[in-house]
């Protein structure tokens, strides 16, 4: 019978055994065990396998890494080539394009929305003669393996709403972000390591950056062990992971299983699902004392794929570096990696800063296509880069012809995708002479989602979770469309 005091008795029981080392570090471990805990290592099944009757169709993509450039790059100055704007300098942005739109705070009091044109060179690469901003010059070698969307648009013109709505579907804090959503249906193909992992690397504006926000990979409505798993960008990857001083491995397993069994207790007079979900963290915890180690150990890598990601792959917390780390997690079957890089918000001084964040991320995403290409990976691996929203044809502040600044655009921004299910060399969308509104083929947010969902063989509308009295989806109940024009 649960009195009370039995039940006070089994929380001040867990407590002492938290509070005694068992939590390795607090982690949120996301990913894993499914109804097997124990980590048998004669069973070949995986401990986390797709839900049944997923995936829909055969994939073509059995992993995503998605390159998250936080903040809005600005798609004039990188991928948009609008050589007309030249004559357009500092004259006022006509009305007959602006349309009446909304602006952001930040310039909705200037008494003047003058014309910026890029100051940065544009030319064509690639058999498909694609033109690319001299800031990409390791990248605009890869663009007959890229899909560039051009027309990409969403609803939110701040970044927190707007970062939300990219990785849930919905501006609405407390949805499934995509990695989730992944992790639920599809599982891992790793026993060791999470389905769902994260990396936030360094940048290099000198502009304070925008906070990232836990709900950018969190599990929402579904089963926490759902939520991405956070690497740290310096020091140990996840903080108290080893075993301390005195604790072999074996006196872990022991502590491990003791505390499963307390756990079950629990459940058997709960039924709260969470219980199980604390018993796979603390299992994949343990797993992780070995396979993480391993993970961001680079020694083994030739030198030559070190030197194709650039000087700073060794060191750690830096792009190049996660980047490498995301193709080492592909390998070992991780389901989604997330990489979110900061600083890419320039209200001003864009002939400094914006340099500087793509010498960040240039080398080494070409790098990582050419990597997971080199190792016929690129096949089955969803690559993703972009931002939240774009940057305004007009500029904030002063405006020089050397520098300037640029305000958050939501009507129309670039993303390119590459890897499994997409056709390279393709270009989708155009804008209009001043890339604020979309001219042919736009492309909502949650088409995108779509159209990542459709690569990794899952139908989106088909893809549900009951909550609330709805069955949600990632791309929310109004219609969406996949991007047939991309797939192969």
């Amino acid at each position: 019978m649960n009195t009370p005091q039995t039940i006070h008795n089994s929380i001040a029981r867990r407590q002492f055994f938290e509070g005694a080392g068992l939590r390795l570090g607090g982690l949120a471990m996301a990913a894993v065990l499914g109804n097997q805990v124990r980590g048998d290592s004669q069973s070949p099944s995986r401990v986390h396998p797709a839900l049944p009757g997923l995936p829909h169709f055969p994939p073509k993509a059995k992993s995503i890494i998605y390159l998250h450039m936080n903040g809005g790059p600005s798609q004039i100055d990188l991928w948009d080539y609008k050589p007309g704007l030249v004559d357009q300098f500092d004259k006022d942005l006509p009305d007959s394009i602006r349309q009446g739109q909304r602006i952001t705070t930040m310039t909705s009091g200037q008494a003047r929305l003058p014309v910026a044109p890029s100051k940065f060179k544009f030319s064509q690469h690639g058999q498909c003669g694609r033109w690319v901003s001299e800031l990409l010059p390791f990248t605009s070698k890869m663009v007959d393996d890229l899909a560039v969307i051009k027309t990409v648009h969403t609803n939110a013109i701040n970044h927190d709403p707007a970062c939300t709505f990219v990785m849930t579907g919905s501006e609405v804090p407390g949805k499934a972000s995509l990695g989730s959503w992944l992790s639920y249906g599809l599982g891992s193909e790793s026993n060791d390591l999470p389905a769902f992992v994260v990396l936030t690397p360094t940048w290099s504006a000198t502009a304070q950056a925008q906070a990232l926000f836990t709900r950018m990979w969190s599990s929402g409505y579904l089963s926490t062990k759902h939520t991405g798993v956070a690497l740290r960008s310096g020091g140990d990857p996840v903080l108290y992971l080893p075993n301390p001083d005195g604790v072999q491995p074996s006196d872990r397993r022991a502590m491990l299983d003791a505390l499963r069994e307390l756990n079950q207790e629990r459940y058997s007079q709960l039924r709260d699902p969470e219980i199980q979900t604390r018993i796979a963290q603390y299992e994949m915890a343990f797993r992780m004392q070995t396979s993480v180690p391993d993970l961001v150990n680079i020694a083994q890598e030739p030198a030559s794929i070190l030197e194709m990601y650039g000087p700073e792959v060794t060191k750690p917390g830096t792009f190049a570096s996660s980047a490498l780390l995301a193709r080492r997690m592909v390998e070992r079957g991780v389901r989604v990696v997330q990489l979110l890089h900061r600083g890419w918000d320039q209200h001003g001084n864009i002939a400094g800063d914006l340099p500087a964040q793509c010498r960040d991320v240039d080398q080494a995403c070409a790098a990582l296509l050419q990597d997971l290409k080199q190792r016929g990976l690129l096949d089955s691996t969803l690559v993703v880069w972009g931002g939240e929203f774009g940057r305004t044809v007009y500029c904030q502040g002063g405006l020089s012809k050397e520098n300037y600044g640029r305000d958050h655009h939501p009507k129309c921004f670039t993303v390119w995708m590459a890897g499994g299910g997409i056709r390279g060399g393709m270009e989708l969308g155009t804008t209009d002479d001043f890339s604020y509104n979309v001219a042919e083929n736009p492309v909502h947010i949650n088409d995108l989602n779509a159209t990542i969902l459709q690569c990794m063989g899952i139908d989106h509308e088909r893809f549900v979770f009951p909550f609330q009295g709805l069955e949600q989806r990632l791309t929310g109940v109004e219609p969406q469309r996949v991007l047939k024009e991309i797939l192969v």
